[in-house]
């Protein structure tokens, strides 16, 4: 039979905070373009110090830390993710791209890619920008995308939560960036 005993606290620690800034990071980004719920910022960050990614860019309205409720869903990883806070999403996607980041807009929209069916190319940097909980992600980011990542839905409804649609695609991105079995300790 299995061992179903769930972990404990002590099972589930991967590493120290210094342990995990050394780490190896995933060529991956995230942006949060004008995401207006700190709840939201924080389960992103969380998310972020999850699958390793490089850093999380908040854009525009995107509250950053040292807040609250940034605090309360982020669980301590406001300090183990890299971030930084940019007044235009638009010129900053506009920016990383021209360093060489591939941008992928993660927006429901006529030309779009699958989730699922997007495989990421060896040797490239991403960028992925989730956008405001209404509007979703800036046209002008959509507009010179590399990609336009969709996440199909069967459901009523036509759209989920920005945090737990980028955790869903960071997951897809990083499972095929190099995230392994010896990423997890």
């Amino acid at each position: 039979m299995m061992d179903r005993k769930k972990k404990d606290i002590i099972e589930l620690t991967n590493c120290s905070l210094r342990q995990y800034r050394e780490r190896r990071k995933l060529p991956l980004a995230l942006m949060a373009d004008n995401v207006r719920s700190m709840y939201n910022i924080g389960a992103m960050l969380r998310t972020a110090d999850a699958f390793l990614v490089e850093e999380m860019v908040m854009a525009g309205i995107s509250g950053c830390p040292p807040h609250p409720e940034i605090t309360k869903t982020a669980l301590g990883a406001e300090d183990s993710v890299s971030w930084r806070h940019v007044a235009d999403a638009f010129a900053e996607a506009a920016k990383m791209q021209a360093q060489g980041w591939r941008i992928c807009a993660l927006e429901q929209a006529h030309d779009s890619v699958r989730l699922d069916r997007f495989t990421p190319a060896e040797g490239e940097r991403y960028l992925l920008v989730a956008g405001n909980e209404v509007t979703g992600v800036d046209q002008r980011i959509v507009d010179i995308a590399d990609v336009i990542l969709e996440i199909p839905q069967a459901g009523v409804k036509h759209s989920l939560n920005v945090s737990v649609s980028a955790g869903i695609a960071l997951w897809h991105l990083a499972s095929h960036m190099g995230l392994g079995d010896d990423d997890y300790r």
